[in-house]
């Protein structure tokens, strides 16, 4: 029996999980829930779509949810309201906010003895989880993150629900004297603002005020008051011209010491290069949608990370082929 997937918004996340389900034999899409007209959305591979109104109507018909929402008001309430009835999977990325996030999830899905998976993706996810295998590897050392170039669906989701703005595209650009300095083995001390800087095209509406926009933007808390940001207002045509994509990527590294005198270096990298960040985010969730369904077949509940999930439950194989295969 498959495992019985719903999505919840569809935007280009959602679309990306659509996708990736159709690389995963294990598992099927049940429907997409939406807050527009169901009869308003045409989805990629033509399964049927609900209001999210009436997704309590489905329960019995979905092992689990994908919230594909933005991180800035979505999924701070859609997570835990849905993890009160179904085992769920968000991505939500703001870092600084994730311990609360998770406090409110946790209490949604213990009361309903859900499973609920939180900031799942690349990062949070796939780089957290390589941040902890190299500092638990090497204790004695440094962590640095950089990431880009490349657009942050997030951070371009905050900027367009900024007053006045149509739409904005987002890129993250690594400062490269600095991720040198790292590569090698320099262990520099790195302010926020030394390691990368933000570039933002917005398309505004006619009778905006693009001042205010700009410094709306640049003081935004947990996205850019802490970097320098540039801010370039574009036309639509430009917007679909040059920055349709949505590509990204970045670095995880650790420099660290091992001896009994700490006198051997050593550095550990992992790098990610996307074409399609919502597409490649998108299959990490279902991975881990997976691994949700899995745990709460064996009794758990409450909200997880990905440090919570052990490897062998995101992949569809069995442990003997995996030992045999990959191990």
């Amino acid at each position: 029996m498959k495992i019985r997937i719903g999505i919840v918004g569809y935007g280009n996340l959602g679309r990306g999980v659509e996708c990736a389900l159709k690389q995963n034999g294990d598992m099927e899409l049940y429907g997409v829930f939406t807050r527009r007209a169901p009869e308003s959305v045409k989805t990629l591979t033509n399964v049927n779509v609900y209001h999210i109104d009436d997704i309590l109507k489905h329960k019995e018909n979905i092992d689990v949810l994908v919230i594909c929402g933005g991180s800035a008001t979505d999924l701070p309430t859609q997570t835990p309201q849905l993890a009160h009835n179904f085992n769920v999977v968000d991505s939500f990325d703001t870092h600084a906010k994730i311990p609360e996030h998770f406090e409110r999830v946790d209490k949604a899905a213990k009361e309903g003895k859900n499973v609920a998976m939180i900031s799942v993706g690349w990062d949070p996810g796939m780089f957290s989880l390589n941040r902890l295998y190299a500092e638990a590897i090497l204790p004695e050392g440094k962590d640095y993150t950089f990431w880009g170039k490349g657009v942050s669906q997030g951070h371009s989701d905050a900027i367009r629900r900024i007053e006045g703005v149509i739409d904005a595209r987002q890129y993250t650009i690594p400062v490269d004297e600095a991720l040198n300095s790292v590569r090698d083995g320099e262990n520099p001390e790195l302010t926020t603002r030394q390691k990368h800087i933000r570039e933002c095209f917005v398309v505004a509406a006619d009778n905006a005020d693009k001042e205010l926009i700009e410094k709306q933007i640049k003081e935004m808390p947990n996205y850019f008051a802490d970097y320098d940001t540039t801010v370039h207002f574009i036309s639509m045509e430009e917007m679909k011209e040059n920055h349709s994509t949505l590509p990204h990527g970045g670095v995880v590294l650790r420099s660290g010491k091992t001896g009994l005198n700490s006198e051997n270096n050593h550095i550990i990298e992992y790098s990610l290069k996307l074409d399609s960040n919502p597409e490649f985010t998108a299959s990490v969730l279902v991975a881990f949608a997976r691994a949700a369904f899995r745990m709460s077949g064996e009794g758990m509940y409450g909200c997880k990370t990905v440090f919570d999930v052990p490897p062998a439950y995101l992949s569809s194989e069995s442990g003997e082929n995996l030992r045999k295969r990959i191990l």
